[in-house]
């Protein structure tokens, strides 16, 4: 697919965004969700190995090409591994499905109520070599955790900077300000956050789009302006901490918002699963997710 083959494909396809990009310090977990315990790998290598090996198995599986996964976003080390013995942005193109990459280098301490991103000096170099390898985009994460106008504005103008560095390389970035959702101000926080959002795409110069990864609204229906905005290519979701059925009931209520899951795709799937189970498994998740998107 050309850039603007897969510009179209995120626009307007009627599908979700799947979350494959657990790092470093979330891959343990991601793998006991997996029927993979720490005391199975012996290092680092064995244990990013194994990761992909099951993100092996979910590209692979016939149900992921079947036009419902419209995009997945990848790890650094997935994005340079291979699948079906091809590099993985190939492959996943190959499927009808749009390569993002996740860029952040992790989070900072809270301060004022939010973890803004770590530094990232070389994003511009990640950046060109995701393009050349036939990425489409980025991803990169931040988390508020209370309604701290500073901390919330903040949070959103280090997205928005970022993004800017991302545009600069030809690349669509996917703003991600997490909404902590156990919080207990999250529905005023979430009106402030949107504010400044709002802020950001004012700002932001004509002809240029960004996309949006936001939690589930505690109001639904909040985001709906930014499900049309001109400036935002798509709003998709992050399931935070919700399984999938919880996570699939709450984006019915948000018309416009897609899912971008990863616990609420991945939860059930397990490495002694038969192939025939595990593509069963995987299915069912993908079309629980895909109603959800389309409802």
């Amino acid at each position: 697919m050309t850039f603007d083959e897969m510009k179209a494909r995120i626009a307007t396809g009627e599908g979700f965004v799947a979350a494959l990009d657990q790092s470093g310090g979330s891959t343990p977990k991601a793998l006991r969700g997996y029927g993979v315990e720490d005391d199975t790998w012996g290092d680092e290598d064995e244990m990013f190995a194994m990761i992909h090996e099951m993100r092996e198995r979910i590209i692979e599986s016939p149900c992921f090409g079947n036009g419902k996964v419209i995009g997945a976003i990848l790890f650094e080390k997935t994005m340079d591994g291979k699948s079906g013995g091809k590099d993985v942005p190939t492959r996943l193109q190959e499927r009808g499905i749009v390569p993002f990459l996740k860029v952040d280098k992790g989070l900072e301490d809270e301060r004022d109520g939010a973890q803004l991103m770590k530094p990232n000096p070389n994003l511009e170099r990640m950046c060109e070599r995701a393009r050349e390898l036939g990425v489409f985009g980025t991803k990169m994460r931040s988390v508020i955790k209370s309604n701290n106008p500073v901390g919330i504005k903040e949070t959103v103008r280090q997205q928005f900077a970022e993004g800017a560095r991302i545009l600069s390389c030809g690349l669509m970035p996917i703003l991600e300000p997490e909404y902590d959702i156990t919080a207990s101000d999250r529905a005023e926080g979430e009106k402030t956050m949107l504010t400044a959002i709002e802020e950001g795409l004012e700002a932001l110069p004509d002809g240029q789009q960004v996309m949006l990864k936001l939690s589930l609204p505690k109001e639904a229906g909040l985001y709906g302006g930014l499900t049309n905005h001109p400036k935002v290519l798509r709003v998709v979701a992050l399931s935070g901490g919700y399984s999938t059925d919880e996570a699939c009931r709450e984006l019915a209520k948000n018309p416009g918002m897609i899912a971008s899951f990863s616990r609420g795709l991945l939860q059930d799937l397990r490495r002694e699963q038969s192939d025939e189970e595990f593509d069963r498994t995987l299915s069912g998740a993908i079309d629980q997710i895909h109603a959800a998107s389309m409802s």
